[in-house]
């Protein structure tokens, strides 16, 4: 599992990835390396891109967790990785239908609007919960990944 936490959610939800057992690869830049200038958190962001771009196409990962202060810019950078199907997710019921109906293999959690108690649940909740393998469900994912390789290699 990859886990990248953007500074604003860092000290609200480190324990995340130290409680669940699981590998990690923390995809979280140090401290000194991001500051509030813009520049940086562009690089910062450029930066996390390349790095699950990297660790989801060289099998390093087979699921990542994205914390941010909304969970929308991680979110939204996530999806833009070939193979990386993200999602906000922000309740319980939200977290079983993401992994059963649309096979994500990325959690995007809003620091800011999402407590500690909630995130586990809902971290735990996603880690367990398998895709349900429905041939509409199916067909949804296949239409998802033709349309990524349509639009990749006309690029």
């Amino acid at each position: 599992i990859g886990f990248q936490i953007h500074q604003d959610g860092e000290a609200k939800f480190r324990c995340l990835k130290l409680e669940k057992g699981n590998k990690a690869t923390d995809w979280t830049p140090a401290p000194e390396d991001v500051n509030s200038n813009i520049d940086d958190v562009k690089n910062s962001l450029n930066s996390f891109q390349n790095t699950v771009n990297t660790t989801f196409k060289d099998g390093v990962v087979e699921r990542g967790i994205v914390i941010c202060y909304t969970g929308i810019g991680m979110s939204i950078i996530a999806n833009k990785v070939k193979g990386v199907r993200c999602a906000l997710v922000g309740s319980k019921d939200a977290a079983t239908l993401t992994r059963e109906h649309n096979d994500t293999n990325c959690l995007a959690l809003s620091a800011k609007y999402t407590g500690i108690p909630l995130a586990k649940e809902i971290v735990d909740i996603w880690l367990n919960t398998e895709f349900s393998h429905n041939e509409r469900h199916q067909r949804r994912i296949n239409k998802i990944t033709e349309y990524e390789e349509k639009e990749l290699c006309q690029k």
